[in-house]
């Protein structure tokens, strides 16, 4: 007799909301784990440091004067004459401080952007001061020297006179430019009979290390002051010269400015250089206005200074920097 096969039970049915169940939670004890290991981890090899750092503030250049030593007045922003700095030299450096965030100007609550330096400032500073004053936003004061600059304080002392001026006015943004004045012998005050005490010879050529260092130090020092405390420097850059000769002196002065605003994110310079250069590079009369985009004459009759052309299309680019600066801040502008 052949034996009957005994009948397959049926198979149980697993709910799909029990299987689920189950994966989930083999999930959470993998997770868990994984945790533990980290934790294990951390605690051998030390935690990451979690403190953010605040990225550096974005960084600029300069015009000025070929004549020797000229007016003891300082031009201000109305016109009037300001006493001339007494010829003490000293060091400027910075003092560091806690700097609060800015405040977002506002009619109510301007920025203040000081205008400051040689003949130049007073030439595209007017025209300066109106592209700013248009913004609503700003206040600006102007404080300018004729025939003034960083190589001869026995003239008169921009490093005493900015210890002076900067806390008076209280900027946040300045803009400053030296340059014609300087490519000459520098001087760190006068001797007992009142003559100029000079320290690094005549006018200064290519390749003269010693007149590149102390000059470099000199415009460091002033950056460094200018743009503490959460100040925005701008500084403006030297346009060449119709003397190939002068143009050599000025190049190498430029050069060195232009090595120190590399060296600090917080300054912005402007080139002043390329903006009046041909398109060789070399000297140029005309330059193309980009206001209504035509060739205007843009030099003063000394080949060096910039008319009023010249001095309102320098005015236009400074103008740019400070506006995204502004912006920076917060302004709608």
């Amino acid at each position: 007799m052949v034996p009957t096969s005994r009948p397959v039970p049926p198979r149980r049915r697993v709910s799909r909301r029990r299987y689920l169940a189950r994966r989930i939670g083999v999930l959470a004890a993998f997770v868990l784990l994984v945790v533990g290991v980290v934790r294990v981890g951390g605690a051998m090899f030390g935690a990451e440091d979690t403190e953010a750092v605040a990225p550096a503030d974005p960084g600029i250049a300069d015009t000025s004067d070929t004549s020797g030593a000229g007016s003891d007045a300082t031009g201000s922003a109305d016109g009037t004459a300001v006493p001339g700095t007494a010829a003490t030299t000293g060091s400027i450096a910075a003092t560091t401080t806690t700097v609060a965030a800015p405040s977002v100007p506002t009619a109510a609550d301007p920025a203040v952007v000081l205008i400051a330096g040689d003949s130049d400032a007073g030439t595209f500073g007017p025209y300066l001061e109106t592209l700013l004053a248009d913004t609503g936003v700003v206040r600006t004061t102007l404080d300018y020297k004729v025939s003034s600059g960083l190589a001869r304080p026995d003239f008169f002392d921009w490093p005493t006179h900015f210890r002076s001026i900067v806390p008076q006015v209280a900027p946040d943004i300045v803009v400053v430019t030296f340059g014609g004045n300087d490519p000459q012998g520098l001087t760190d005050g006068v001797k007992a009979d009142g003559s100029p005490n000079f320290i690094v010879g005549e006018p200064t050529g290519e390749g003269d290390e010693e007149w590149r260092a102390e000059y470099g130090r000199r415009v460091g020092e002033v950056m460094d002051y200018l743009s503490a405390d959460g100040r925005t420097l701008v500084w403006v850059g030297i346009p060449n010269d119709d003397n190939p000769e002068v143009t050599a002196r000025l190049r190498v002065q430029d050069e060195v400015v232009r090595a120190e605003a590399a060296e600090r994110p917080q300054v912005r310079f402007v080139d002043a250089w390329n903006r009046f250069s041909g398109r060789e590079g070399n000297w140029a009369e005309f330059v193309i206005d980009p206001r209504d985009k035509t060739a205007k004459d843009v030099r003063a009759d000394d080949g060096f200074h910039l008319n009023v052309v010249g001095a309102e299309i320098l005015a236009l680019d400074i103008a740019e920097v400070v506006l995204a600066d502004l912006r920076g801040r917060g302004a709608a502008v």
